[in-house]
């Protein structure tokens, strides 16, 4: 009988998303904190359950839809299925590492006519352990791909798959870039939770988040598409590195 999934990697996904999303919480409670009384007993629980929910589930379909368009992990399907991928992560990893540093040149970019807000939304970064920066870099190349790339992309491919196929029976081109803006939008919006608790939420706030997190997405997305979904959680890391890491700590201190 064929397996519904690969379930070796489903819980590896899964566990990866589980132990991220704890690494993670330091950050958010450093920008975001909670008021003294705030129960911690039971929202930490509630946040770690959260995330074995969404890992679980995001894995689950994100895996079992992606078999269907030609969309996948190949190098951790391998790793689980007892074959070596060294030679394809050598071959995606330097390509993977440069688009991510050049989306963290963009977002630098973008966030020209936002001057002003990226100013005061970076000092609050700034004030951040850097050991906290450290662990959350983590999250958004893991959870937040197995979550916005291998679910939520892949369930907006397949759908366009079945409302239009490509000749050779797969999702057309315009049903992929379809899925990537339609990620990317959502993506964007994601992150406006965070951000709202920096700075009162206006349309220039919702921009921002939609311009900067959305082209980033589209990036990963893309990637995501044309080498696996390891060559976007690399590319994510790598943008979270010189976002979260390199500015704040190391060259904005320089000049704010």
């Amino acid at each position: 009988m064929k397996k519904i999934i690969n379930w070796k990697l489903f819980f590896l996904l899964t566990a990866v998303s589980v132990v991220t999303g704890v690494m993670v919480i330091p950050f958010t409670y450093a920008l975001a904190p909670l008021p003294d009384n705030a129960p911690m007993q039971i929202i930490i629980p509630a946040q770690i359950a959260q995330t074995l929910v969404l890992g679980a589930l995001s894995s689950f379909f994100g895996l079992l839809l992606a078999r269907h368009i030609g969309f996948g992990a190949p190098i951790l399907e391998g790793i689980t299925g007892g074959e070596k991928r060294k030679g394809y992560l050598k071959s995606i990893l330097g390509s993977s590492v440069l688009w991510g540093i050049l989306g963290g040149v963009l977002v630098v970019l973008l966030c020209i006519p936002f001057w002003n807000m990226s100013v005061e939304l970076m000092k609050a970064e700034m004030a951040v352990p850097v050991w906290k920066s450290a662990l959350a870099i983590f999250y958004g190349g893991t959870a937040e791909e197995i979550l916005f790339r291998l679910f939520l992309m892949t369930l907006l491919v397949w759908i366009a798959s079945k409302i239009k196929k490509a000749k050779d029976g797969g999702p057309t081109k315009i049903g992929v870039w379809l899925a990537i803006i339609i990620t990317g939008v959502i993506f964007g919006l994601g992150h406006l939770g965070i951000t709202g608790a920096m700075t009162a939420i206006t349309s220039d706030v919702i921009l921002r988040a939609v311009l900067l997190n959305g082209s980033l997405s589209v990036i990963y997305g893309w990637l995501y598409w044309k080498k696996g979904l390891e060559s976007a959680m690399i590319a994510h890391f790598s943008t979270d590195f010189v976002l979260h890491i390199l500015i704040p700590h190391i060259i904005a201190p320089l000049f704010i």
